[in-house]
């Protein structure tokens, strides 16, 4: 398992963050997610096999930006 942070922009309540929540627990291989529309920080553990721009694209495909990846 990794750690994976994101910044993302665009979230504005929490509504948004249960989008984001949802749409990544259909990705199969990240355990834990935390999303938090306030801080605009997304914190995933994901299996070492699972494709970074599966993420990013799910997150994408929302509307919301991604400002950094760490």
């Amino acid at each position: 398992m990794k750690e994976l942070t994101l910044e993302v922009s665009g979230m504005m309540c929490e509504g948004c963050e249960n989008r984001v929540k949802n749409a990544l627990s259909l990705i199969e291989g990240i355990e834990i997610i935390e999303v938090s529309h306030i801080k605009g920080i997304v914190k995933l553990n994901i299996n070492e096999n699972i494709e970074k721009n599966t993420i990013l694209e799910a997150i994408a495909d929302l509307g919301f930006d991604i400002v950094k990846e760490d």
